[in-house]
C-alpha cells in the first residue's frame, strides 16, 4: 500500500470539507504544486535519495497518492555529500509536454557551491523523458516560466561567493530559455534582491490580472523561513515587494504546531479558488523534526488591490484549510461528522514474493539493481549482496522507507551468516552518513555470531554494549519502536521470544539539515565488498496515532 496516506476530511462553517495539514507526512519538501490534464499534482525533492523526484497525485486536494518517481538513471550521486543532490524541483505542463527542472549538487563547502541545474521533459509523467540538458550553475532552485507569447524563461537563485556574510543568496535572476536550440540565450537579469529576510531563494513565477507575480523562500530553511511576494507589470521588473511581507511564517510563533513555513508555490482550481503548497516541519518538543520537512497546504486569497493573503488572514500555516468547492470530498453538514479528522497511521508491508519491490523503497546515491538487490536470487526473499561501509558517499547497498509517524514500529527478518566483524546486516534508523542507528547481525571472534546496536550521532561513532549471542544458523528477527526521540531496539531468534537490544535510546540526532528520518535494511562488507549478502524475509512498518 501507499505509503502516503490519506487526508482527513472535516466540516466548515461553510460547509466544505477540511485539509489535514501537513498533507505528504515524513521527508516531502521544497513541494511545487500545479494541475496538469485534470489532475492536482506535486513534485518532492529527495536530496541523496532516489528516485530523485517524488510526484503525488490528487483529484481534489485532499487525498494524495503516490503517483510516479522522475530521475532514476539520468543523474549520478555517488560522492555528493550529505544534504546534496537533488534540490527543488519544479514541474510544469505546457502545449502537452511536461518539464522538470531540479538541481544536482555536487559540494555545500563553503564559500562556494557546485549547484549543476538540468531541465528534462516528456509527454507523460510515465515517460519517456528525455535526456538531461543542462542549464547553468549559478545557483540554486530552477524554474521554469512559460509566458503567454510562448516564450520560457529560467529563473533561479545566484550565488554570490564574495559576500562577507553567511548568506550567500545575492537575489533572483532570470534567463530565456530556447526549446529549439535547449539551451540559454541571452544575459541572465537580476530580477530581485530580497529583503531584509535574506537568503532569498525558491523562485516562481506566475501571471494573473496584467500581473507577473514572484513568489519566493526567505529566512533560510530554519525557523526564520518564509514566503514573501514581489509583482510587476513587467516580466523583467521592475518588482514591486508586498508591503505587508512576509506573507506567511511561523518565525514569531515559536510554540506553533507547523514550523519553518516557507517554499511556496501556487494552484487556481477550475472553480476559481487558490491554493498554496508549503514545507514545514513538525518538531518534538520545539526543535527536533525527526520527519523532516512535510508538505501542507493553504487556501490563499488575492485582496482588492491584488496581494496574496491566507484565507482567514494572518500569517502563520494552518493546521486545516478549507477544501475547494466542488470537491468530491467536500462534506455536506449532514455527512461532516461520519468522515475522520485526521490522517490515519501508515501501514506498509514488503513481504518480497512479488515480481518487484515495492516502488516506495528509496536508495542512497545509486540506483538498486539486480547486481546487489535481487528477488530472484531465492524465492520469497530479498537479497542485499553486501556493499562498502554505513559511512560511505558511494556504495550504500541499503533500501529505506521515509519514517512517517512520530510513534511507529518496524521489524524484518534476514539470515545472514557474517565470517568477519566486518560485516554486518540488519535494520538501521538513518538520516544521514553522520547520524545512524544501526542494529545488526554480524560476527565477533570470541562469541560468534552476535546482534549487537552501534550509533553514529553527529559524527561520534558508539559501538553499545551488550550483544546478543546468535547460536547456530537460523534466521533472526529485528525490530525497532520509536516514540518521539525515544527508541527501543529488540531482536527474536528463530522461535524464541522477543528481547532487548541494549537500552533506550535517544534519537534527537536524527533530526536537522534538509531530509528526514528512514527506516532501512542493508548489508555491508568492509572485508570484501561484495563477499557476503543477506536475505531479508519480509519488512514491516506500522504508524501509530
Amino acid at each position: 500500500m501507499n505509503e502516503q496516506t490519506t487526508a482527513g476530511i472535516a466540516n466548515t462553517a461553510e460547509g466544505r470539507g477540511v485539509i489535514a495539514n501537513p498533507v505528504l507526512r515524513g521527508f516531502n519538501p521544497d513541494p511545487y504544486l500545479l494541475r496538469a490534464e485534470g489532475k492536482y499534482l506535486i513534485a518532492v525533492s529527495s536530496f541523496e535519495w532516489l528516485p530523485g523526484v517524488r510526484v503525488y497525485e490528487s483529484a481534489d486536494l485532499n487525498s494524495w497518492t503516490h503517483r510516479a518517481d522522475l530521475l532514476t538513471d539520468q543523474v549520478d550521486l555517488r560522492g555528493n555529500p550529505k544534504n546534496g543532490s537533488i534540490w527543488a524541483p519544479q514541474l510544469s505542463w505546457r502545449d502537452g509536454l511536461y518539464y522538470l527542472v531540479y538541481t544536482d549538487v555536487k559540494s555545500t563547502r563553503r564559500p562556494f557551491k557546485d549547484s549543476h541545474n538540468y531541465l528534462i521533459t516528456a509527454p507523460s509523467l510515465d515517460g519517456p523523458w528525455s535526456e538531461p540538458v543542462y542549464l547553468n550553475s549559478s545557483g540554486f532552485d530552477p524554474s521554469l516560466f512559460h509566458d503567454d507569447d510562448g516564450r520560457k524563461w529560467l529563473l533561479n537563485e545566484i550565488w554570490d561567493y564574495r559576500l562577507e556574510t553567511s548568506n550567500k543568496s545575492a537575489g533572483i535572476v532570470i534567463q530565456e530559455y530556447d526549446p529549439i536550440g535547449q539551451t540559454l540565450i541571452g544575459e541572465p537579469a537580476k530580477l530581485f534582491d530580497g529583503t531584509h529576510l535574506a537568503k532569498t531563494e525558491a523562485p516562481h513565477i506566475y501571471k494573473r490580472d496584467g500581473w507577473y507575480y514572484l513568489i519566493t523562500a526567505e529566512g533560510g530553511t530554519g525557523t526564520g523561513h518564509a514566503v514573501t511576494v514581489a509583482r510587476s507589470r513587467q516580466l523583467a521588473g521592475p518588482y514591486e515587494i508586498d508591503p505587508d511581507f512576509p506573507m506567511m511564517t511561523a518565525s514569531d510563533r515559536p510554540d506553533w504546531p507547523l514550523q519553518c513555513a516557507g517554499h511556496g508555490s501556487l494552484v487556481e482550481t477550475p472553480e476559481g479558488d487558490w491554493y498554496m503548497a508549503h514545507l514545514c516541519t513538525r518538531p518534538v518538543e520545539g526543535q527536533y523534526a525527526i520527519l523532516g520537512r512535510e508538505t501542507a497546504i493553504q487556501k490563499v486569497e488575492w485582496t482588492e488591490d491584488g496581494w496574496l493573503r491566507l484565507y482567514g488572514g494572518g500569517k502563520l500555516p494552518l493546521l486545516e484549510a478549507p477544501a475547494p468547492a466542488g470537491s468530491a470530498n467536500a462534506a455536506d453538514a449532514g455527512a461532516a461528522k461520519e468522515l475522520p479528522s485526521a490522517h490515519a497511521p501508515c501501514l506498509f508491508e514488503d513481504r518480497f514474493d512479488g515480481p518487484a519491490l515495492h516502488r516506495n523503497w528509496n536508495t542512497l546515491r545509486i540506483l538498486r539493481d539486480e547486481s546487489w538487490c535481487t528477488l530472484a536470487a531465492r524465492p520469497g526473499y530479498l537479497r542485499i549482496t553486501a556493499g562498502e561501509s554505513p559511512q560511505t558517499l558511494f556504495r550504500h547497498h541499503m533500501v529505506a522507507i521515509r519514517q512517517t509517524e512520530l510513534r511507529f514500529r518496524a521489524e524484518t527478518t534476514l539470515d545472514y551468516a557474517p565470517t568477519s566483524y566486518l560485516q554486518m546486516a540488519g535494520l538501521l534508523l538513518y538520516l544521514n552518513d553522520e547520524n545512524y542507528v544501526y542494529a545488526c547481525v554480524t560476527r565477533d571472534e570470541r562469541q560468534g555470531r552476535v546482534v549487537r546496536l552501534m550509533r553514529c550521532a553527529s559524527d561520534v561513532f558508539t559501538l553499545l554494549p551488550d550483544a546478543v549471542l546468535v547460536p547456530g544458523g537460523g534466521e533472526v528477527s529485528l525490530a525497532v519502536e520509536g516514540d518521539g526521540i525515544q527508541a527501543r531496539f529488540s531482536c527474536r531468534l528463530d522461535g524464541e521470544a522477543w528481547q532487548p537490544l541494549g537500552e533506550e535510546l535517544a534519537i534527537d540526532f536524527l533530526s536537522g539539515g534538509f531530509t528526514g528520518n528512514f527506516i532501512g535494511i542493508a548489508a555491508h562488507d568492509m572485508y570484501r565488498t561484495g563477499g557476503s549478502h543477506a536475505d531479508f524475509a519480509a519488512f514491516r512498518y506500522e504508524g501509530r496515532a
